[in-house]
């Protein structure tokens, strides 16, 4: 898994109702167990959300066409071995919270390396 990526755009903190924190596997790695409660809304042409059809949930970002799937941290259990790697987006960060953890800060998505 790579590590954590905090995501500030819009349409994350909509989502989630604060920025995004997430990492991500290789789809090939990618196992469910079951899917059962697993629903997927299509956020826009390029992107997909999975969610719990349950509790509502927000517990994957699926981009067509990428080789990973990205997946809330949140969702994980302790201890998951992931630090948090960077942030992106973050002209869209909100004005309510400040930035201030020494890590990276990036105005688009990259750069984004997967975790060693």
């Amino acid at each position: 898994m790579a590590n954590v990526i905090y995501c500030h755009c819009s349409q994350c903190r909509k989502t989630t109702g604060h920025y995004f924190a997430s990492t991500s596997c290789d789809r090939g790695d990618f196992k469910l167990t079951s899917d059962s409660g697993l629903d997927w809304y299509q956020s826009s042409p390029e992107a997909a959300r999975g969610f719990c059809k349950r509790c509502g949930s927000t517990m994957f970002w699926d981009y067509k066409g990428s080789p990973t799937i990205s997946i809330l941290a949140g969702t994980l259990d302790a201890p998951t071995g992931l630090k948090a790697e960077v942030h992106i987006f973050v002209a869209d960060a909100s004005d309510y919270y400040t930035i201030d953890d020494g890590l990276p800060q990036h105005d688009h998505y990259g750069p984004v390396k997967a975790a060693e």
